[in-house]
């Protein structure tokens, strides 16, 4: 995640580039996709395997966003990016909760794979996703709405791209720690909130497991 703020700077960038055309926003969009199938890739569970199904999300992104563009106008890419990004999570590491992934007990052996626990996982990751580009999505209009009501904002109208590209740089930069700190990477779950098969397990002293851990990624 530590290249996550440049990176989409730079689709930040391409999406405000003024006169957007249908095939500049799809372009942004698909780019914007790929770059979270890249990040869903390095941050998944990795006890299942990923569906590597880039395309369908960048279908679901690119449908989005120029119909809600004549709707939402400027807040139109950042909202695509919101949807389109929990889509794409649940697109790419749906075997998770097909398949469910591996839980540990307290000595860090796996007892099996849980649905429940997968599920649990794709939607605090999903969460996380919204919560990262929710600034985003408003906290930039507001300032260019001030800012465009000021006397600067018709002496130097080039600098509103150089603003709002320095303002979703610091939002991003402040929301995503915050969004992935959210849910702990590694949640403990009681075992009567998963499947039936993990209620009665012991562990090596033949104690009752109360309680399992699974890894949900970021």
């Amino acid at each position: 995640m530590s290249c996550f703020v440049p990176t989409n700077m730079l689709v930040a960038a391409g999406m405000l580039m003024p006169n957007p055309t249908v095939k500049s926003i799809i372009f942004w969009q698909w780019a914007n996709q790929s770059i979270n199938v890249a990040f869903n890739s390095a941050n998944s569970n990795k006890t299942t395997e990923m569906n590597m199904k880039e395309t369908a999300a960048c279908a679901r992104m690119t449908s989005i966003s120029p119909g809600l563009r004549t709707i939402l106008g400027r807040l139109v890419p950042f909202t695509a990016v919101a949807a389109a990004g929990t889509v794409n999570v649940f697109l790419m590491r749906g075997k998770e909760i097909s398949e469910g992934i591996d839980v540990y007990d307290h000595e860090g052996k796996s007892v099996g794979k849980s649905q429940k626990a997968g599920m649990s996982a794709i939607t605090q990751v999903a969460i996380s996703r919204v919560l990262t580009n929710f600034p985003v999505l408003t906290i930039p209009p507001l300032v260019l709405s001030q800012w465009e009501r000021t006397s600067w904002a018709q002496q130097y109208p080039k600098a509103v791209i150089p603003i709002n590209l320095a303002v979703i740089s610091l939002v991003l930069m402040s929301a995503l720690p915050l969004a992935i700190a959210a849910f702990p990477q590694y949640a403990n779950v009681e075992v009567h909130t998963l499947e039936e098969r993990f209620w009665n397990l012991k562990d090596s002293k033949g104690e009752p497991i109360k309680t399992l851990t699974y890894n949900k990624g970021l």
